[in-house]
């Protein structure tokens, strides 16, 4: 057997090292991304400066939390409501999809219930958006906290296009963390 010349060594215990760094910044750039919420419109979700963790690898559901990019190109994150080819409305903070009522599990918390009044105010998706459906690659998306949220009420459907992914992990503060649901 051949004597390893201390190169040999340090290359051996250096191929690992290397191999957890590249992986880690594919990991990093491609697969999670880490991002900071700001402002108040996915409260009680989200809190402002969450450290969430974003997986860019995902498949839309109703009520996913996803992050996309506006038309002024602002990171932003809301809440699926309306999936495409679906219609969808509002009335006596109640949702209707495809005239289904549609129970909102989330908003069962405090933070709703001590809001007096509608949390969601009446509105159609005609109304919002003038269109009767959502349009085949896109998406109608709100923020948790109704009252206090820029959202699709605001500017219209989001396109799949736009979507960065979807929300997956509160990291940070620790008393937060948690898996997002």
């Amino acid at each position: 057997m051949e004597k390893k010349t201390w190169k040999s060594h340090l290359w051996d215990w250096f191929k690992p090292f290397l191999f957890a760094v590249v992986l880690t910044i594919f990991f990093r750039n491609f697969i999670f991304l880490p991002m900071t919420i700001e402002g108040a419109s996915m409260i009680p979700t989200f809190q402002q400066n969450d450290e969430i963790i974003v997986r860019t690898i995902y498949q839309i559901n109703r009520f996913d939390l996803i992050v996309f990019k506006d038309e002024a190109n602002r990171i932003l994150v809301k809440r699926v409501i309306g999936l495409p080819n679906e219609t969808l409305y509002y009335e006596n903070d109640k949702l209707y999809i495809d005239d289904k009522l549609v129970k909102e599990p989330f908003l069962n918390n405090l933070f709703a219930e001590k809001a007096s009044g509608l949390w969601t105010s009446d509105f159609t998706l005609e109304e919002m958006t003038g269109q009767k459906i959502i349009a085949q690659d896109d998406y109608f998306v709100l923020g948790d906290n109704r009252r206090s949220s820029n959202d699709s009420r605001y500017f219209g459907t989001v396109s799949s296009a736009d979507i960065i992914g979807e929300a997956a992990l509160i990291y940070y503060p620790f008393n937060r963390l948690s898996i997002v649901q």
